[in-house]
């Protein structure tokens, strides 16, 4: 059965394309570039409602970001400074 199956297989690679003279080629060339520019998230499909592109994401985390960076900021304020006069060295 099979070599009749694969008999029939049709080949629908035009005449003109020469496979021999293809030489050289390397599998995942690019890959490192491509990947270097692309972060791939997924979400859940009831987040994919709420935020239906990517720019829609984008905002919501900037929001989110700035929101968490604001609310980081006094804590860092909150340490006293000593209250003690500096003594010149002589």
């Amino acid at each position: 059965m099979r070599r009749e199956s694969a008999k029939k297989m049709h080949d629908e690679l035009r005449a003109e394309y020469d496979l021999s003279q293809l030489k050289g080629g390397v599998r995942g060339k690019y890959y490192k570039r491509a990947m270097a520019g692309t972060n791939l998230v997924l979400i859940e499909p009831a987040l994919a409602k709420a935020f239906p592109d990517s720019d829609s994401v984008n905002r919501a985390l900037r929001l989110l970001l700035d929101a968490a960076s604001s609310a980081a900021l006094p804590s860092r304020r909150r340490r006293s400074v000593p209250n003690k006069r500096l003594k010149r060295t002589a």
